[in-house]
């Protein structure tokens, strides 16, 4: 389920004069008027009206992840637990984290809220006012805060917090550990809550199979709403609404520049997983990383005139994967230089950006003269790959259209076994410092946000390694001929 909020508006309108009660209309207002310091995002303001509608009925379980920093936590553990004491002060709230430290810490801060700010009209009983645990003053409601695994025995639950449930990386890739967090909530919170309850999962992705992964592969997966926000836009159903390749606006002041040197230093998997929200296995499965086999020294040499030579190889090819015709930004246009030496394939050479028509056009031509060996020059038939074969055919030789017969798994399971079987080989980092990502998509493959380089690869080791006929060729370079052949039109 997705968030169908018009959160824009709902922010604009959090300053409406109300009653002394509901003056602060969202988490976020209550939280600038706690900290006048507060930096309000438009994340923070989605956030806030997905918060809203869960505590108004809307929606009773929310899923949400985020790159970590970004206010998720002190938002949706410290601010919005007191917005709904003030709207019910009979509420039962159970914050659970990673270890009972952590949510100790968060029903500890709301504790002093209340003691520090009388305007608010709630008070603590004295009796029951300890950091993990206390109760308001002539009602029911109050915070328990517990670590996965600790006890909420005898303790009815009106709304469930769970935030960060895994402590890091060790945690998440700990299947023991994965099981104890899904245990706890089967064991445990779940069976304190009533049938109106309240659940919020709030977290950043480590894992495919952390508690947000199994709860939405379960059977009761349809009934939560899930907004996952990431660092950079990668899609156009942004839930932002930003264009594909617009960084997060931070609330900690991170400028593109800053997103940019994060992706760097973290990696491509750790990137995907915590800041992008889409988590891959670590092996991978349909291509595994531990298949992959790698040269560190380079096959092809840079001649006088510029131009690169892989000596001995038996065959270099091109393989294209253009962006759709209807030029949506979010597709990436792909471009590789393959070689073969007997029964081995070697990625040499990527090109992967968003290009428009006239730049796709250009860099088929950049890719051609860097590398003169390839003459063969697949094309996949479908998006704009006509379009650049009509434009480039008299210009560039041997533009091959290839007709997809099968689905994309279906192409990439027919391939996955050379890399199984230790015959492709990539570019070491070193040479290539492109190639972690490449190999998180693939090993991301079939759920990955973008499957572009998995196509052009399939495409590539059909034509090497899969053992294409002669005729087949044969009938590969008579398309491209009568292609050469046609009268061009006006462009």
């Amino acid at each position: 389920m997705t968030a169908t909020l018009d959160w824009a508006e709902f922010a604009a309108r959090e300053f409406e004069p109300a009653s002394a009660h509901q003056r602060w209309t969202t988490p976020g207002a209550l939280a600038r008027h706690m900290d006048p310091n507060t930096v309000q995002t438009a994340a923070l303001d989605l956030l806030d009206a997905n918060l809203v509608d869960v505590a108004e009925g809307r929606c009773r379980r929310l899923m949400w992840s985020m790159p970590p920093q970004e206010g998720k936590s002190e938002r949706t553990s410290r601010r919005f637990p007191l917005w709904l004491l003030m709207q019910n002060p009979d509420l039962r709230i159970g914050i659970v984290s990673y270890e009972k430290g952590v949510a100790r810490r968060w029903g500890r801060a709301i504790r002093n809220d209340i003691s520090s700010h009388p305007e608010l009209g709630l008070t603590v009983r004295n009796d029951t006012a300890a950091a993990h645990e206390w109760q308001l003053e002539g009602h029911l409601g109050g915070v328990y805060s517990v670590g996965i695994g600790g006890a909420l025995t005898s303790r009815p639950v009106d709304v469930l917090l769970i935030d960060d449930p895994l402590k890091g990386r060790k945690e998440a890739d700990s299947e023991a550990y994965r099981k104890a967090c899904k245990d706890f909530y089967t064991d445990t919170a779940r069976t304190r809550l009533g049938p109106n309850a309240m659940q919020i999962i709030i977290q950043t992705r480590w894992h495919e199979d952390d508690l947000t992964g199994w709860l939405l592969a379960g059977p009761s997966g349809h009934e939560w709403r899930y907004i996952n926000i990431p660092a950079q836009a990668d899609s156009d159903d942004d839930p932002l609404g930003r264009e594909p390749g617009q960084y997060l606006v931070s609330a900690r002041g991170r400028s593109a520049e800053d997103w940019e040197a994060t992706k760097r230093d973290v990696g491509a998997r750790t990137w995907a997983a915590l800041y992008q929200g889409r988590p891959a296995p670590a092996e991978g499965s349909l291509f595994k990383r531990s298949h992959w086999r790698w040269y560190t020294a380079p096959r092809a040499v840079r001649r006088e005139d510029g131009t690169m030579w892989a000596h001995g190889a038996d065959e270099v090819i091109q393989s294209w994967d253009m962006a759709f015709k209807d030029t949506k930004v979010s597709d990436f246009v792909v471009g590789q230089v393959w070689a073969r030496y007997g029964g081995e394939a070697y990625l040499l050479d990527q090109i992967r950006e968003r290009l428009d028509f006239p730049a796709t056009a250009q860099a088929v031509k950049a890719l051609t003269a860097k590398w003169p060996q390839s003459h063969a020059k697949l094309v996949e038939d479908k998006a704009n790959g006509p379009a650049i074969i009509a434009q480039l055919r008299a210009t560039v030789p041997g533009l091959i259209p290839i007709t997809p017969k099968d689905s994309k798994y279906a192409r990439a399971s027919a391939v996955a076994p050379f890399v199984e079987s230790g015959n492709v080989y990539l570019p070491d980092p070193t040479l290539a410092p492109w190639i972690d990502e490449y190999v998180v998509e693939h090993t991301s493959f079939p759920n990955s946000s973008h499957d572009d380089q998995v196509d052009t690869t399939s495409q590539a080791l059909h034509r090497l390694l899969a053992g294409q006929s002669g005729a087949e060729q044969a009938m590969d370079y008579l398309r491209a001929y009568q292609n050469a052949a046609q009268p061009r039109t006006a462009a």
